[in-house]
């Protein structure tokens, strides 16, 4: 087997692509493959060599022994079935509309089906272009929504692809310069006019929970959100988030903070609120989604995006639920 070094693999170690093409090989195996029967440019390399792009791999082994060992597909992969919908698509980056109760990445608890298994499954056999049967390139998501938090997710396609999504979607003290974040959801209380909330905030990893220090304290790390009301019902808000800063569960934490926690937010919210939610409409989880995102500007592989916006439409639950609390969701 012979092949120039694609986009998707250049920057790779050679031992981790080849364990993506010899998926079903021990590692063992690999690396006595590496040492006898792979020449990178015609000269033999250790495996943690990093491949260039253009560059020739030729592995010595017989063509039916490649096809064997590469064939499978990973288990988890194979059998986590499409529940997330395309917003859009091309060589470089998918963007999917996650659903609500579906981890963006294995857990403890759950490692089979999860959004990034399903979107390999659904990217298995198609571009990038595959060696041995298999995708060399593992999608991976530039952004990650909590389980109970619903819309918009990317995934590079390829390593370029992957490595300039997470710097667009990188934010600083005033936001990206590449993107712009932006959430919907019902908060308890009457929001008249924006808001800008910065803070300082911890972790606590013990209860996973976002802590919310003053501004002016030394501690922690900075967030900051702006928050838009979009509409406004007698006692609630449909309100839009932009995130400034990318801190975990930051718009539930720092709205709970200003006096405007979520709706159905069970770890940040008013639990007397919560539980009417529950008792009316079964609610158990925060309203939340993540319904739009704008590109400013695309960063090296992806400046065709510049100009684009993804959009994706609120979950039928938030709609009603919104609208029966008196917010109006007409053209939202």
């Amino acid at each position: 087997m012979r092949f120039e070094v694609s986009e998707s693999e250049a920057g790779r170690r050679l031992d981790r692509v080849l364990k993506k093409i010899l998926r079903e090989a021990s590692l063992s195996f690999v690396y006595r493959v590496i040492r006898k029967d792979v020449k990178v440019n015609g000269r033999r390399v250790p495996g943690e060599t990093l491949l260039g792009l253009g560059d020739i791999v030729e592995i010595f082994l017989p063509e039916e022994q490649i096809e064997e060992l590469g064939k499978s597909r990973p288990a988890n992969a194979a059998t986590a079935k499409k529940q997330f919908g395309v917003i859009y698509e091309d060589e470089n980056v998918l963007v999917v509309n996650k659903p609500f109760g579906l981890l963006t990445h294995g857990d403890d608890v759950e490692r089979k089906n999860t959004l990034t298994n399903q979107v390999e499954a659904y990217l298995q056999g198609k571009e990038p272009r595959m060696r041995g049967g298999v995708n060399i390139f593992t999608p991976a998501p530039a952004n990650r929504l909590d389980r109970n938090t619903t819309g918009l997710v990317l995934f590079g396609k390829t390593l370029p692809a992957a490595r300039d999504l997470a710097m667009m979607l990188k934010g600083g003290e005033e936001g990206s310069k590449y993107v712009e974040k932006a959430y919907m959801t019902v908060v308890k209380g009457a929001i008249k006019k924006p808001l800008t909330l910065k803070a300082r905030m911890i972790r606590d990893g013990e209860t996973n929970t976002t802590k919310v220090l003053p501004g002016a304290s030394d501690e922690g790390r900075s967030m900051a959100t702006e928050v838009l009301p979009l509409s406004a019902g007698r006692d609630y808000t449909l309100v839009e988030a932009r995130l400034l800063t990318g801190r975990t569960q930051q718009i539930r934490a720092q709205l709970a903070d200003a006096g405007f926690p979520v709706v159905g937010d069970r770890k940040y919210g008013d639990r007397p609120l919560n539980r009417d939610m529950l008792q009316k409409y079964g609610l158990q989880a925060q309203l939340l989604h993540a319904y739009r995102l704008t590109v400013f500007e695309g960063f090296r592989s992806l400046e065709y995006l510049k100009g684009k916006t993804f959009r994706a439409k609120p979950p039928v639950r938030l709609v009603e639920i919104a609208e029966d609390l008196g917010c109006d969701m007409k053209m939202k």
